[in-house]
């Protein structure tokens, strides 16, 4: 198997292969993810947990087409290490927030699963980290709370009693100022919709 098939069989629903290791492929979603989440039957549902149930619907598919069992971050407990996992692929690193960045979705990081196979993976490079070529860092400054840091645990409640303030509706409406002044988060710019859904199942 090689990470070009698995990204030919997940990139019909707008996903992208993320990263693997030598038997693993982490999913997550590419850019054009929101038009397809929102022509499924769990968008439209009302039931909780709509990705989730999306994702296991859909990478169940692919998994079971390709031979392969897929795998959830929020199957468990016990939960299995998707952290751990995603750093072992080379693609994914501690950015200076203390959140992980990847080499080309930036912050925009939501893995929805693994896809396992039992021969090993075709071998690609591995990436380079971004925020070594970002002197500006603007990501290190931005949050208004100083909620997200590389030398403390992230500060849920400030976060979150931010939101709940006057000033906190900008990162309801737009979401989380930290991801988004990521040079490399660009290109996955969500649209307002698409963010919103995302803040109110967060701050819930």
């Amino acid at each position: 198997m090689t990470p070009d098939a698995v990204q030919t069989a997940v990139a019909p629903y707008g996903l992208s292969v993320m990263g693997h290791t030598d038997t693993r492929v982490l999913v997550g979603p590419d850019a054009d993810w929101w038009d397809s989440f929102t022509r499924s039957t769990e968008y439209r549902d009302g039931q909780p947990d709509p990705i989730d149930r999306w994702s296991k619907r859909v990478l169940g598919d692919v998994a079971q087409a390709l031979g392969a069992v897929a795998v959830f971050p929020s199957d468990g407990p016990p939960y299995a290490p998707f952290i751990a996992w995603a750093l072992a692929t080379g693609r994914f690193w501690q950015s200076p927030t203390g959140m992980m960045i990847h080499d080309t979705a930036g912050l925009m990081i939501s893995i929805r699963g693994a896809i396992e196979f039992s021969d090993p993976i075709e071998s690609v490079p591995a990436g380079t980290n971004p925020c070594d070529r970002c002197d500006d860092r603007p990501c290190v400054t931005a949050c208004p709370v100083g909620a997200l840091s590389a030398d403390a645990p992230y500060d849920v409640p400030a976060c979150k009693a931010y939101l709940d303030m006057p000033a906190g509706v900008q990162c309801m409406t737009w979401g989380c100022h930290v991801r988004r002044v990521c040079p490399v988060s660009q290109r996955f710019d969500r649209s307002d919709a698409q963010t919103a859904f995302h803040m109110k199942a967060f701050h819930r």
